[in-house]
């Protein structure tokens, strides 16, 4: 029997579990469902569509110790707080929870927590409120939604593309925009235009600027390199006059505060994290941190919402930092940002939840990621209270022979808010600055130099993970929590692959994408998937029935499943191979990637004549502990990762841990990383330097395994360690 407890409070977490625990005291009792514990069934799809689209759901696998124990502490309690993220899914979550547990309404309380800081956790516990069914409603709306688009769409794609294949209701659009511009990029016919400077003083000790080609009395355009000898011709030889001179001032205003987007966007740019790698270090952030003098703390508040609200303590508490460290002049009056109306507004803004807690000071408490986020975080926020940047502008007018030349300087003459945070940028070009010296109109100038430049107009660039997430957010497809989930899905999918930062379409992704367009225009079509969020948002505010929504979608789909189950009825879609710069070792075609039992191999294209295969391998940095050959990434049978030499059996080096850039101060031998996400601390591996790290000290939870490859010869097995499997929270992503 479970011992008698006043008061239980489950949240989502472990983490969260011992940050709210240490605020509420020894009345209550905190414990962890760690996610969803009850779900649709993974074998089947789980509703009965015939019968107005019923769910069945049924407790996760894995999950029975964590519901037994809630079950049991649950009937000891005379109140259980259902304390689970203050979002839709979080609501869902509390849901199952009572139904799962059979909590009685008389003892189940519903509490949310924007942000988890002492005076905010115990004034939730004292105004707890019930289960927000609407809410329950949108999520389960949704997660039908997208098992029935799931379960009867991948077998088609099975069928007529390649077994394995899956279809998901948005990151099939998310997918299109990919492929789409890729499109773009390919029928993009770049024009040619000119560029002339000059450069140009006033005096032989005065230091030249640059004018650029401006036109004549009209603004005009440089189109061919005849155009611009014409010009030159002119000029040549000629001195310049100053026609006018303007003078004025510019402001800068400050970005808002972060929303889910503009976070995974900002990350991406300056951190280089991933928006799912964000929105992981955000929810460390968010549930607590143990801080030296402070406990454990909730650092930020609620990372996933697309609300530009701010309190009116977080305003004073800004309000308060700025003028005590910066000065009035760095403050004005409290800025407020409007949310956009399609934003559901249910949370503030990402902010700190204590602005003096700077993130230098607690540095040595943060992980280098939690560090770096929570200062993007914290800077943003107190920029976007601060006073406007005020610069000082200046755009000469030269002309000679009836061309104009215009050179601009801009000198920033008081920062604000760029003191503390200035916002980055997808297009990184940077013009370099420009300084003109004093100047009248009238003044005569020298030419000492003059350059032409051929410039050919560019296509739209391929998204980034950042400028991904924005065109969803501008489009209306998907919602904050779900950002992350979709960018990652589709590369993990292969319909998208990652390069040099950008995203483009494989093959594949382009092949499912037009069955898609073809078969299921509504399905992939943005401004349906968009109506479709609205529709769930207006269920989520109880102006809508969820099942209704679902059968008004069911009946175009199903006609759609089953005109393109007809159509396609003898058909086999072949997906073209992808086709590298590797020459097959015997006939010297170029070899493609073909997918095997294994994962991705390199084949010869001229199958059955020519069968030379060979694997794909990534060379890594370092060099070889050994014979200090190239170390290679590669996988095994059971598809882990591991890295050895380049010469294979001849060297026999073999290990499962990641080789660094990083070369030991010691020894000058390369150092090796554990495997895994996050920050991993290089160790050195040679037995015979003084820094050398024994294995058992490497941070592995369990004792080495070993596992036979293609390297390594059956007798003579390196022992390595298989990595973590990745803990399941049953929290579900779109």
């Amino acid at each position: 029997m479970a011992q008698d407890i006043k008061k239980l409070v489950i949240v989502e977490s472990p983490s969260k579990a011992k940050t709210i625990g240490k605020y509420l005291g020894n009345d209550y009792t905190v414990k962890a469902c760690v996610g969803h514990l009850r779900d649709l069934p993974k074998s089947v799809i789980g509703v009965d569509i015939a019968n107005n689209f019923e769910p069945t759901y049924i407790p996760l696998e894995g999950k029975d110790d964590i519901i037994r124990d809630l079950s049991e502490s649950s009937k000891a309690a005379s109140v259980v707080y259902l304390a689970t993220d203050p979002d839709r899914e979080g609501e869902a979550i509390s849901w199952h929870l009572k139904e799962l547990l059979a909590l009685p309404d008389e003892k189940t309380k519903r509490v949310t927590f924007n942000e988890i800081t002492k005076n905010v956790v115990t004034e939730a516990i004292e105004q707890p409120r019930a289960i927000d069914y609407h809410l329950v409603d949108a999520q389960q709306a949704r997660r039908v939604l997208d098992r029935i688009v799931g379960y009867q769409l991948s077998p088609l794609l099975w069928k007529k593309v390649r077994r394995g294949l899956s279809a998901g209701r948005v990151q099939s659009v998310a997918t299109r925009l990919v492929v789409e511009r890729e499109n773009e990029i390919r029928a993009f016919v770049p024009q040619e235009y000119w560029s002339l400077d000059v450069s140009l003083r006033p005096d032989a000790v005065t230091s030249p600027f640059t004018a650029h080609y401006f036109g004549g009395e009209k603004k005009a355009e440089l189109r061919n390199e005849q155009e611009v000898n014409a010009v030159i011709g002119d000029i040549t030889g000629k001195k310049f006059t100053v026609e006018s001179i303007k003078k004025s001032e510019k402001k800068r205003s400050p970005a808002p505060p972060f929303i889910t987007s503009t976070l995974q966007q900002e990350a991406s740019r300056k951190l280089n994290m991933t928006p799912k790698r964000t929105m992981a270090i955000a929810q460390q952030l968010y549930e607590g941190i143990d801080i030296t003098g402070e406990g454990t703390v909730g650092l930020i508040t609620y990372m996933r919402t697309d609300s530009l609200r701010l309190s009116d303590e977080a305003l004073f508490a800004a309000k308060s930092l700025i003028l005590d460290r910066y000065g009035k002049d760095y403050y004005t009056t409290p800025k407020h940002y409007k949310t956009k109306g399609s934003a559901q507004d249910a949370h503030e803004a990402i902010r700190p939840s204590n602005v003096r807690l700077d993130p230098e000071l607690i540095a040595k408490d943060l992980t280098k990621e939690q560090y770096k986020l929570y200062k993007l975080i914290w800077s943003r926020f107190i920029a976007c209270q601060m006073a406007n940047a005020i610069y000082d502008t200046v755009t000469v007018d030269t002309s000679c022979a009836g061309h104009i030349f215009r050179a601009t300087d801009q000198v920033l003459r008081f920062p604000g808010f760029t003191a503390v945070y200035e916002e980055g940028r997808d297009d990184e070009t940077e013009e370099k600055a420009n300084r003109l010296p004093e100047l009248k109109e009238g003044q005569l100038l020298d030419q000492t130099g003059m350059k032409k430049e051929q410039h050919f107009t560019q296509p739209p660039a391929r998204y980034t993970e950042a400028t991904l997430v924005k065109a969803m957010e501008e489009k209306g497809v998907g919602r904050p929590s779900t950002y992350a989930s979709i960018v990652s899905t589709i590369q993990d999918r292969e319909y998208v692959v990652k390069s040099d930062k950008r995203l483009a379409p494989t093959p594949l992704g382009e092949v499912v994408t037009q069955l898609m367009v073809e078969r299921f225009n509504d399905i992939i079509d943005v401004e349906f998937t968009a109506n479709m969020e609205t529709k769930l948002d207006e269920v989520g505010e109880g102006k809508a029935n969820w099942k209704q929504v679902l059968a008004e979608f069911y009946d175009g789909f199903h006609r759609e499943m089953l005109e393109a189950e007809d159509a396609l009825q003898n058909t086999r879609i072949k997906v073209p191979d992808e086709v590298t710069e590797e020459e097959c070792d015997l006939c010297g075609r170029k070899m493609v990637v073909k997918i095997g039992r294994f994962g991705k191999f390199l084949a010869c294209p001229g199958f059955p004549e020519c069968k030379f295969t060979k694997p794909i391998v990534e060379k890594m940095p370092g060099r070889c502990p050994k014979c200090g050959s190239t170390i290679l990434k590669r996988k095994s049978q059971k598809g882990y990762a591991f890295y050895a030499c380049e010469r294979g059996k001849d060297c026999g080096f073999m290990t499962w841990d990641v080789p660094t850039a990083e070369d030991c101060p010691v020894c000058g031998q390369t150092m090796f990383k554990k495997s895994g996400k996050g920050r991993m601390k290089p160790f050195c591996v040679n037995p015979d330097c003084q820094n050398f790290l024994p294995e058992d000290k490497r941070g592995y939870r369990k004792k080495p395994t070993t596992e036979t490859t293609e390297e390594q010869p059956a007798a003579k097995k390196t022992p390595g360690r298989k990595p973590a499997a990745k803990k399941k929270t049953g929290k579900k992503d779109e």
